[in-house]
């Protein structure tokens, strides 16, 4: 009997990790409102006004009022995933229907004036987060100006981060899609929304289903999307 205590000890003690995740999952899911996406021809999650967006996200203590906009980036959970077969290329052809949920990160940013500005102002409150051009937010801000022509443009983002990295729930892809989005709309929306889901797959795989209404079959290597309506929710 002992014995087999210390075994399931060990097993536990391994899955430390999968429960971890689990809970967050069962968390995220008591909260589920069939989050929607940055559709601009509906009311969204996404784009809300700051003192709503920022009581969305506990560990937010950022004065939204300093920025010109804050966007809630929700995280994603697989309803279902099925790894169908591995590409040339290294990634994997998949077929799973995504699901955004009340669980996430904040987006604050700014679009900065004057002359005397030189580059974008990052800031991350979660440690270990890169604060360079390789953050997945600073890079979306890269390919909206150039794919845009507003090259000469700068902005602040603040990131208030609650997600985890590397927890399979999407929080950097996330990121990313609110910074495409908010920097379209500061920049007065020179691209179309079907343009950012078509640029954003230059950046990753998921990114392009935070740009969706919060449900959709994906297929390839998620970037392939089939909006769906929402399975539960309101």
């Amino acid at each position: 009997r002992y014995r087999r205590s210390c075994y399931i000890f060990s097993r536990l003690t391994c899955r430390q990790y999968k429960m971890a995740r689990l809970a967050i999952l069962f968390l995220a899911l008591l909260q589920v409102t069939a989050v929607a996406g940055f559709a601009p021809s509906s009311a969204t999650a996404f784009r809300v006004p700051a003192a709503t967006a920022i009581s969305a996200t506990a560990a937010d203590d950022v004065d939204g009022s300093e920025y010109d906009m804050s966007l809630f980036s929700p995280c994603k959970i697989n309803l279902f995933l099925r790894i169908i077969r591995k590409r040339p290329d290294g990634f994997h052809d998949l077929a799973s229907l995504f699901q955004t949920v009340a669980f996430g990160d904040m987006l604050h940013l700014k679009l900065l004036e004057g002359d005397d500005v030189e580059d974008d102002e990052f800031l991350c409150n979660m440690p270990g987060v890169p604060l360079d051009r390789t953050n997945l937010v600073l890079r979306a801000l890269d390919l909206v100006r150039e794919k845009t022509g507003n090259t000469d443009k700068k902005f602040k983002a603040n990131l208030v981060k609650q997600v985890p990295a590397q927890a399979g729930l999407g929080g950097g892809s996330g990121n990313a899609a609110a910074a495409m989005f908010g920097a379209n709309e500061l920049l007065g929306r020179p691209a179309s929304q079907e343009e950012l889901v078509e640029w954003s797959g230059e950046l990753g795989s998921d990114i392009t289903f935070f740009l969706s209404h919060g449900t959709a079959y994906c297929t390839g290597r998620g970037e392939i999307m089939t909006p769906v309506k929402a399975p539960f929710g309101k």
